[in-house]
C-alpha cells in the first residue's frame, strides 16, 4: 500500500516539475492538484491515544472480518521522537488493549514503581507530606514514553497499520458544505522562507477518510479548528496548561534508587503560582527530573526554564545529581490541567478528539497516558461500527459517519469516574482560596472526601491562562541565580539536546497572526455560536505585528523572550522597527520581534500564554523539531 502511495505521488511529483522553472514562484494553495488517498480511517499522531485506536481497529477487524484501512500521521521524523512525559505509567488501558504484553520480549515497561512520595520545598530543606492516594498507587511503572510508544508503533505495524512519520497534519477536508470532515490534508514541503516553491517541492496530500481521529496531543493545531468550527467548547470550561520541563540523568549508581517516585511542591516557586517538580527514577541508572509550572501564571517576569534550573540548585537534587552524574536529555511540552469540566464535546461530523487532543490528565496522579489509551480505544470501536453500517465503497460525502457512541462510550467508561473524582483540585487553585487554599483543598478532596462534593469549581468567567497574565507595572522582576554547570545550564545548552532541527530555509511556521472572527476573550480556545462554519480569516501584516511588539514588550516585558523553553523568540534592537518596510523588521519602541523558528521543540508554550494571543503555531515540514529518543 505504501509502494502504491509513493509511486502515484512520484509520478505527479515528476509531472508537476517536468518543466524548470527560472525563478521560484510564489506558492498558491488555489492553484495546485494535490494526490489523494481513500482510506477508512485516518488518525492524526502517533502518541499512545493514536497508536491504541489504531491496534484496536486491528483487533476489531481481525475479531468481525471486516477488512479495514487505517493510517496513522506522524509529525515526528519518528515515531516517539515528539513524545515528552514523566513518565509513570498506570498500566490499566494496557492490561485491555493487550493482555499479553507481559509476555513480549520487546516491551518497555522493565522497571514497576517501588514507592512513592511527595515532599514539600524550602529554599534550603525538603519535608515529606502526605501525597494524595491517587498519587501513592502502586502497580505503575517508571518508563521512557517515547520507548513506549516506538513500541506500539511497531505493533501497530505488525498488525498492518500504515504508520508514514515525517507526514504532518496541516489542515482539515471540508465537505462542500463545510459542515463534516472528509480528511486530512499535509503540508507542502520545498519551500522556502518566503512561501516561494523550491526544486525539491512537493504538495501536501489529502488522505480522504471515513472517520478522522484527531491525537496530537495537548493544543493540536488541528484540534484548535476542529474545537472552533464545530464549537466542541460550548458549555465547557476553557482548557488550561502547564508547562512540562524535563531532563534525563545518568546519576552516580550510588544514587540510584530503581523505582523511586518524589514529587515536590513549594521552593522555587512562589505562593501565587501553581507547580511543582519530580524524579523519576528509571531503569539502567538514569533518573528524569521534572519541574511543572501553570500556565495561568501572573508573573510576565517568571522563567519556567530558569525557575527549573534553580530547582536543581535545592539541596535535595543537588546531592542526587552530584558525583559522577551526566544530563543526556532535556525537552518541554505543554499539559492539559484543565480537567473534566475542561473536556470539550469529543466528536464532530466525521470524526473526534482523542487523547489529550480532548485533554483527559488526572491531576491529583500527573498522569494521563491510561486515559489516553482508553479514549483511543473507545473511540476506535465507535469508529468501526459507524464503518460498518455505511453502504458506500469509498469515503462519500452523502455518508457521514456518526461518532456520538464514542462520547456516551467514555462517560459509561473509567475514564471519565477518574476524571470525576479530582475535577476540583486544580481549579481549586483558581478560587478566592488561593493557592494556599487550594493546597488544603486539595489535600481534603484527595485524602477525604474523593470528589463525593455536590459540587464542582466552574471558570465562571472563561478566564484563560493568557488572560490571567498582569502587566509588568503590577509585578516586580525575578533575579536569578546564576547557572552552575553541569548541574544547571543555559538555555541554548540544554536545547542542544533534544535534537530538535528544522530545515533552515522554509516558512516560518510559528504566525504572527490576527484571525478577522472576533469576540473570544484571550486565549480562550472555543469560539463563539455567531462565528459559524465560515473559513477563518486573518491578517499577518505590519500592523498586527507592530501592535503584537508594542503591547509584549511595552505592557508585559517581552513574556515570550523569557518564558518560551526553548529560545525561539526574541525582541532586540532595531533603530528602523518603525520605517521598516519587510514585515518581520516591523517593530515599536526601538524593537522588533525575532522568531528563531529552528529552535522550536513543539512545546505550544507561546500559542497558549502570550498575553496578545497573535502567535499561532502551525506545523512546520514533516520530520522536523525535536527528536526524543528516552523522554
Amino acid at each position: 500500500m505504501i509502494l502504491r502511495w509513493r509511486a502515484r505521488h512520484s509520478r505527479f511529483v515528476r509531472s508537476l516539475h517536468s518543466t524548470p522553472r527560472r525563478s521560484r514562484d510564489l506558492f498558491d494553495p488555489n492553484n495546485v492538484e494535490r494526490p489523494t488517498d481513500d482510506v477508512d480511517v485516518c488518525i492524526v499522531g502517533a502518541g499512545p491515544a493514536g497508536l491504541s485506536a489504531a491496534i484496536r481497529l486491528k483487533q476489531l477487524e481481525h475479531e468481525k472480518g471486516r477488512e479495514i484501512r487505517v493510517v496513522v500521521l506522524e509529525k515526528g521524523a519518528e515515531v516517539g521522537s515528539h513524545i515528552l512525559s514523566g513518565a509513570v505509567i498506570e498500566p490499566r488501558a494496557l492490561n485491555e488493549l493487550l493482555p499479553d504484553w507481559k509476555d513480549r520480549s520487546d516491551h518497555p515497561l522493565t522497571q514497576p514503581t517501588t514507592s512513592t512520595q511527595m515532599r514539600l520545598f524550602t529554599k534550603n530543606r525538603s519535608f515529606r507530606i502526605p501525597q494524595p492516594p491517587q498519587m501513592a498507587k502502586m502497580g505503575t511503572y517508571v518508563v521512557s514514553l517515547s520507548r513506549v510508544t516506538a513500541w506500539l508503533g511497531s505493533i501497530a505495524e505488525e498488525m498492518g497499520v500504515e504508520v508514514y512519520p515525517g507526514f504532518a497534519g496541516a489542515g482539515l477536508v471540508y465537505s462542500p458544505d463545510g459542515r463534516s470532515v472528509l480528511g486530512v490534508r499535509t503540508n507542502e514541503v520545498g519551500l522556502d522562507r518566503q512561501g516561494r516553491m523550491k526544486d525539491s517541492f512537493e504538495p501536501g496530500m489529502e488522505f480522504r477518510a471515513r472517520v478522522t481521529l484527531l491525537a496530537e496531543g495537548a493544543h493540536g493545531s488541528l484540534s484548535k479548528e476542529a474545537i472552533r468550527r464545530f464549537k466542541l467548547r460550548d458549555g465547557r470550561d476553557p482548557q488550561t496548561y502547564g508547562l512540562g520541563l524535563k531532563e534525563v540523568w545518568r546519576v552516580d549508581p550510588a544514587k540510584h534508587e530503581p523505582g523511586k517516585v518524589v514529587h515536590t511542591m513549594g521552593w522555587p516557586l512562589d505562593l501565587h503560582t501553581y507547580g511543582g517538580g519530580w524524579a523519576y527514577h528509571m531503569a539502567d541508572g538514569l533518573v528524569t527530573l521534572g519541574f511543572v509550572v501553570g500556565l495561568d501564571y501572573a508573573n510576565p517576569y517568571l522563567s519556567p526554564y530558569r525557575e527549573f534550573q534553580r530547582m536543581k540548585h535545592h539541596p535535595y537534587f543537588r546531592d542526587l545529581l552530584s558525583g559522577d552524574a551526566t544530563r543526556i536529555a532535556y525537552g518541554a511540552r505543554v499539559i492539559n490541567e484543565g480537567g473534566l469540566q475542561s473536556v470539550p464535546k469529543l466528536n464532530f461530523p466525521g470524526g473526534a478528539l482523542i487523547g489529550c487532543s480532548a485533554g483527559f490528565v488526572n491531576v491529583a496522579k500527573i498522569k494521563g497516558t491510561h486515559n489516553a489509551m482508553k479514549s483511543g480505544m473507545l473511540a476506535a470501536e465507535a469508529a468501526f461500527d459507524a464503518i460498518a453500517s455505511q453502504t458506500s465503497e469509498s469515503p462519500s460525502e452523502d455518508e457521514v459517519a456518526d461518532l456520538s457512541a464514542y462520547e456516551t462510550a467514555l462517560h459509561d467508561s473509567w475514564v471519565h469516574d477518574d476524571l470525576y473524582e479530582i475535577r476540583n483540585v486544580r481549579p481549586s487553585f483558581n478560587t478566592p482560596l488561593g493557592v494556599i487554599g487550594g493546597v488544603v483543598y486539595s489535600g481534603i478532596d484527595t485524602l477525604l472526601l474523593r470528589g463525593r462534593t455536590p459540587w464542582t469549581f466552574r471558570n465562571k468567567l472563561g478566564k484563560s491562562d493568557a488572560a490571567h497574565t498582569k502587566r509588568a507595572s503590577e509585578c516586580k522582576p525575578i533575579e536569578y541565580p546564576p547557572f552552575e554547570p553541569p548541574l544547571s545550564t543555559d538555555l541554548l545548552t540544554s536545547v542542544a539536546l533534544t535534537g530538535t532541527n528544522h530545515a533552515e530555509d522554509q516558512p516560518v511556521h510559528l504566525r504572527v497572526r490576527r484571525y478577522l472572527t472576533e469576540g473570544e476573550d484571550a486565549g480562550a480556545e472555543g469560539g463563539q455560536a455567531e462565528k459559524g462554519l465560515a473559513t477563518e480569516r486573518f491578517v499577518e501584516d505590519a500592523d498586527v505585528r507592530r501592535e503584537h511588539v508594542r503591547v509584549n514588550v511595552g505592557e508585559y516585558a517581552g513574556l515570550l523572550g523569557r518564558g518560551c523553553p526553548a529560545q525561539v523568540y526574541e525582541y532586540v534592537d532595531a533603530e528602523d522597527a518603525e520605517t521598516a518596510t519587510q514585515v518581520e523588521n516591523v517593530g515599536w519602541g526601538g524593537k522588533k520581534l525575532v522568531i528563531n523558528s529552528q529552535n522550536c521543540i513543539h512545546c505550544k508554550f507561546c500559542d497558549v500564554k502570550v498575553p496578545t494571543q497573535d502567535i499561532t503555531w502551525t506545523v512546520p515540514e514533516g520530520g522536523g523539531g525535536p527528536k526524543y529518543t528516552i523522554t
